[in-house]
């Protein structure tokens, strides 16, 4: 018996299953795209992860309690679900690629006035006006590169737009480790804040190369319901909106319980010294990038709601893990980090395809912008209770918490189909 193939027939090209066939599908204008998604959400990460490295900086600067300190990352995340209703119908309205834009330039502003702050009152007000350019830019970004993208290959391709996440983290430690060895901690933490003026150069890239897909374009102009926030709730599209609210809520409130708590919880209660060092961290966003891709992967092979589900019971599994360590088991801790940043990454990775795929063309911005920061800004309040339980169960029983977030996303797949292999319409 032969095991030659069979040649494609005359006029048939053969089919593309190389590691990067999801990039060779987008075609050269998708390739700008992706481009110019992948840099503006590796610098909203970027911009957002200069509070919380500057932290213990800017509490020292201006003589903050706990409650304040916390209060600046809450404020970001809160108004980040306005910054994403909006920027979502806007995107609807004027176009994928001028709402990009105008959220780039939003979050750059802001972030570099906040190094200008000469109190706390002002750094609050910058930061949480930071935050509407924050929870707009990965809806825009992801729905852009999502009309270019095949159904095949669609969560690959967006699961390597959530992996610029990782990479804007890297190069906030990076530069952040540059700035605070050569300068004063007064001065270094404002630095910070001023290098956030690296995502104007972006702007210009977009604006010169990027334009929307045109088949989704075209659909937009001619739909009566474009940017309609009211149409994401009419009775067609309803349910679909309050599940994906629950969905984005449960796993962003277990996500960010995992981050704010643990690291807190291990260093002061289990005594492990290295908690914050480069090493830790090069574990954990290591682990973060190679999850947000492998999530991308699994979730064109398993299935949107599969693999978010695979997903958010290993990520509660992290949580009973890491309140199990022993004290002094560092070594233990730098191996978790990696499983740790892994799983929560990739439960993400599904989102940017599985969100654009549960609305029609004249409203997914709307209904995806709307929907993720919506989640967002209620999740983060999962760490705030937290705390408050901190007081009676102890860090490490409070951090289970975080895991009923994961158990809510599960529940809210139920209400919500299967959408691999879908097109968009």
């Amino acid at each position: 018996m032969s095991t030659t193939k069979t040649a494609p027939e005359q006029g048939e090209l053969p089919e593309d299953t190389g590691a990067f066939a999801w990039l060779r599908a987008l075609g050269p204008r998708g390739r700008r795209a992706f481009g110019g998604a992948f840099g503006g959400y590796a610098l909203d990460s970027y911009d957002f992860f200069t509070l919380p490295l500057s932290m213990v900086a800017i509490a020292a600067y201006f003589s903050l309690d706990s409650g304040q300190t916390g209060l600046l990352t809450t404020v970001t995340l809160v108004v980040s679900a306005l910054g994403g209703a909006l920027a979502g119908i806007l995107a609807d309205r004027i176009g994928r690629v001028r709402a990009l834009m105008l959220t780039v330039i939003t979050y750059a502003l802001f972030t570099v006035l906040c190094g200008f702050a000469p109190n706390y009152e002002t750094l609050l007000v910058f930061r949480a006006l930071q935050g509407l350019g924050f929870g707009g830019e990965w809806a825009v970004g992801a729905i852009l590169v999502a009309e270019y993208a095949s159904a095949k290959h669609r969560g690959r391709t967006l699961g390597a737009i959530q992996s610029a996440w990782a990479a804007g983290w890297a190069l906030a430690v990076i530069v952040y480790t540059l700035v605070f060895q050569f300068l004063d901690a007064d001065t270094a933490w404002r630095v910070m804040f001023w290098t956030g003026a690296l995502p104007a150069l972006l702007v210009v890239y977009v604006r010169r190369n990027v334009t929307d897909a045109p088949e989704a374009a075209e659909r937009r102009r001619t739909s009566r319901d474009r940017g309609s926030f009211t149409a994401i709730f009419r009775k067609d599209l309803a349910r679909t909106t309050v599940f994906a609210v629950l969905l984005s809520t449960g796993v962003q409130g277990g996500y960010y319980t995992l981050a704010t708590w643990v690291p807190t919880y291990l260093k002061s209660e289990r005594g492990l010294t290295v908690v914050g060092t480069g090493g830790y961290l090069a574990f954990l966003i290591s682990g973060a990038f190679i999850g947000y891709l492998t999530g991308g992967y699994l979730t064109d092979v398993l299935g949107r709601k599969k693999n978010i589900a695979l997903f958010a019971v290993l990520s509660a599994g992290c949580i009973l893990a890491y309140t199990n360590i022993p004290s002094g088991a560092d070594g233990l801790l730098l191996v978790l980090g990696f499983p740790l940043g892994f799983c929560m990454s990739a439960i993400f990775s599904g989102f940017g395809s599985f969100l654009a795929e549960l609305y029609p063309t004249a409203v997914r911005g709307t209904g995806q912008g709307f929907t993720y920061n919506t989640g967002r800004a209620v999740g983060a309040f999962f760490p705030t209770l937290v705390g408050f339980l901190a007081g009676s169960w102890g860090v490490g029983g409070a951090l289970v918490f975080g895991a009923v977030g994961y158990g809510l996303a599960v529940v809210a797949l139920l209400g919500l189909p299967e959408t691999r292999g879908r097109e968009l319409v």
